[in-house]
Order: C-alpha cells, then sequence, then structure tokens
C-alpha cells in the first residue's frame, strides 16, 4: 500500500570532487540506506520509498555516474563505490543504519561493510551479485553465452556485442531496445505501470559508467577462492552482521548458485529466504512479499 510520505531529491559533495544525490524519505528512528543495481539508480526504489512502513527512515543514494550523480573519475571497481558510499555517510553523517543492495548494489555493499565494520548495523543483499563477483562472459558464433571465455580487460568488455547494444542504446536514446532487455530478462512476469516503466527508462539513460560497471562485477572477489579470473581478497570473513540473502526463485540475472556462494562465504552470519515467484526484480513482482522479509529482518 503507497503511503502519503514525502521523498526529496538531495544532493551532497564529497571531499574526492564528486557530488551524489540522494532520495530522502521522513521515517521514525530506524535508519535504512539503499543502494541501487546496474541500469538503475535510487529512482527505481521508488516503490520502496512510498510503500516500506513509516517507522524508517529511508536514504536512496545514486551511484558515482548514474541517476543525479556526478561521474568525473571513472571508477574501475566496485570498492571505488563502496568508497563513495563511505565518504557519502560521513557528509551526511549517518550513523547506525542498514543497508539493502540490491544486484550490483549488493558487491558494494558487501565491500562498504567488510571495509568498514561498526558503521552498518545489518544487511539485506537482494538479488546480489555474488561475493565472488558476476562474471561477463563473452558470445560464441552462433550468440549463445561462452563460459569459456570469460573477458579478462574493460577493453574487452567495451568491445563486446552486450555491451555495444545497451550503450548504443543509451547513445542514441533507443527505448525499445532498453525495454526489450528488461522484458526478456528482468519484468518477465509483472511490468511496472506504463508510466512509471517510461521514468525508469528515463533512469536507465542518465547511465555513464557501463562498460566500468561491467567490468567491475566482473572483477570483484571478496571469498577466499580465486574466482576464475581474480584472487579473492578473503574479506567475506569480516562481514559478521546479521545478513538477510533474498533471491527470486525465478531471477535470469542472479543465478542460484550466485546466492549459493554468497551464503558459503558468509556463513552463520547469513540466512537465505527465497521469494516465491519473484524475477530480478521482486519490487515489480511482489513488492508486498519483499517489503515483509526486508521489515521482519530488519525490526
Amino acid at each position: 500500500m503507497e503511503l502519503s510520505v514525502e521523498v526529496v531529491l538531495k544532493k551532497v559533495e564529497l571531499p574526492n570532487g564528486e557530488t551524489l544525490a540522494y532520495r530522502e524519505r521522513e521515517g521514525g528512528e530506524k535508519k535504512l540506506l539503499l543502494i541501487h543495481g546496474n541500469m538503475t539508480s535510487s529512482k527505481h526504489w521508488d516503490l520502496v520509498l512510498e510503500s516500506m512502513d513509516p517507522s524508517f527512515k529511508i536514504y536512496a543514494v545514486d551511484m558515482r555516474g548514474f541517476g543525479e550523480s556526478t561521474y568525473h573519475q571513472p571508477i574501475r571497481t566496485i570498492k571505488d563505490f563502496s568508497d563513495d558510499i563511505k565518504l557519502f555517510v560521513e557528509a551526511i553523517q549517518l550513523t547506525d543504519f542498514s543497508i539493502v543492495g540490491w544486484s550490483t548494489g549488493g558487491c558494494v555493499a558487501m565491500q562498504f561493510v567488510a571495509d568498514y565494520p561498526g558503521i552498518c548495523d545489518r544487511l539485506v543483499l537482494l538479488a546480489s551479485g555474488s561475493t565472488r563477483g558476476y562474471p561477463f562472459y563473452g558470445l560464441t558464433e552462433d550468440g549463445q553465452v561462452d563460459v569459456n571465455n570469460r573477458l579478462q580487460t574493460i577493453e574487452d568488455v567495451r568491445k563486446d556485442s552486450k555491451t555495444l547494444t545497451i550503450q548504443g542504446a543509451y547513445d542514441s536514446g533507443n527505448r525499445e531496445v532498453l525495454k526489450a532487455t528488461w522484458n526478456m530478462l528482468i519484468y518477465t512476469k509483472n511490468q511496472p505501470s506504463p508510466d512509471r516503466y517510461e521514468e525508469y527508462v528515463d533512469d536507465m539513460l542518465t547511465q555513464r559508467n557501463l562498460a566500468e560497471v561491467y567490468h567491475a562485477l566482473n572483477t570483484f572477489n571478496i571469498s577466499s577462492v580465486h574466482n576464475g579470473l581474480t584472487d579473492g581478497t578473503n574479506q567475506a570473513k569480516d562481514i559478521t552482521i546479521p545478513t538477510l540473502v533474498l533471491r527470486g526463485d525465478r531471477d535470469y540475472v542472479v543465478l542460484e548458485n550466485m546466492a549459493t556462494e554468497i551464503m558459503e562465504d558468509l556463513g552463520e552470519h547469513a540466512r537465505f529466504v527465497e521469494l516465491k515467484d519473484c524475477g530480478h526484480s521482486p519490487l515489480v513482482d511482489d513488492l508486498e512479499q519483499l517489503l515483509k522479509e526486508m521489515t521482519d529482518f530488519l525490526a
């Protein structure tokens, strides 16, 4: 149920020269930071901002290169994003909060919690990339994903046809290509309302770091094992706060093995819940189920 709450878009300058935009929703004493995924920004959290229990005061940030935030210095790693988050929470004096990280945002959240213990109280990983990264594979001659060809460099990622397709849609403003991609991979059951969907596409078109994010996910690895491309930093063991791992049973983006890897690497600190009949966007597929699991865990 949508609540009559005001969501305000604000901006804050960071010491590293970037300016991050964020949406702030007033609420009670429970503080929650939402970190979005690739091809999105804080805009894509709108259903949560509108509907989550008013006992939560919510902050939803646009990461560097997304939404209304700047992109002066290109990112190279997931840690670049998480270090921005550290500067962000210091700049707005946010303490004693929980984090929900969606997809790429889950990787950013894990890196943040591992690097900066004692700041975040609880962690929700929603359809998150693995502790061992999100592999970026090339294609076979007939256009199928080639799991034997994990791309090595950002130059390879930039030249890959999957990157070229989405970047080309960004550059030309081709909304139909973006919608077709999301309908095939993400909105496989439910779709947002037509007006909201158009706003989401507007939001996708703000991204300025597509290849960099793909490469950062490909090389991300905080586990204790080699992921096929990079050695692990073994930082997953430093995530000792209560963690809820959520994955939809129909998620075609984050596969089941990725959630399994997270659970293996986080061990006793993590609890897994499968979201029934949900894809990569439980916010659209079953908002009520998502909010219940999040609220019960964060209460």
